[in-house]
Parts: C-alpha cells; sequence; structure tokens
C-alpha cells in the first residue's frame, strides 16, 4: 500500500515472539496475524508509555510547585538596581 508515512521493518526475536503469543490471548480472533497482534502490542504500548511521561511530567509539576517561593529573600531587594550599577552606559 503506498504511503508517504516511513516504514519500519523489525525481526520476530524471541522476545517479540513471546509478547506475540501473549497478545494472541487477547486477542483471539487475530492470532493468525501476527502483524495485527504487532498493531496491538503498539496501541498497548503508546497507552502505557504516555501515562509513564504523563505520571512523570506530574512529579515534576509537583516538584516546581514545592519549591515555588521558597527562595523569597535570596536575592537582596534591589538585586536589579545593583545588576545595572554595574554595567556602564
Amino acid at each position: 500500500m503506498p504511503t508517504a508515512r516511513q516504514r519500519h521493518m523489525i525481526t520476530e526475536t524471541e522476545e517479540l515472539s513471546r509478547a506475540l503469543d501473549a497478545a494472541a490471548t487477547i486477542w483471539p480472533s487475530e492470532k493468525d496475524k501476527r502483524a495485527e497482534l504487532l498493531r496491538h502490542i503498539i496501541d498497548e504500548g503508546v497507552v502505557a508509555i504516555t501515562s509513564v511521561a504523563d505520571k512523570k511530567a506530574q512529579r515534576r509539576l509537583s516538584a516546581i510547585s514545592n519549591v515555588a517561593g521558597s527562595m523569597n529573600g535570596v536575592w537582596p531587594a534591589n538585586w536589579r538596581e545593583q545588576l545595572r550599577d554595574e554595567w556602564p552606559e
């Protein structure tokens, strides 16, 4: 089938073979369609990876929220003026 999208070829390793066999138990109507099972595995993998990425982003945002405002007083109140005074015009 013609496509402008990139195609990928992969070898069915032992690990992939086991994954496909396991997928065949989940989608028995497609047990003889290894390529279709692989698409299911990829779809499920996308869901899992997206979930992990979302949780990681949420942890980062939470960490940022936890430290937000904790650096008050580190810089002097007039730090901008002091910085500008150091640079001749």
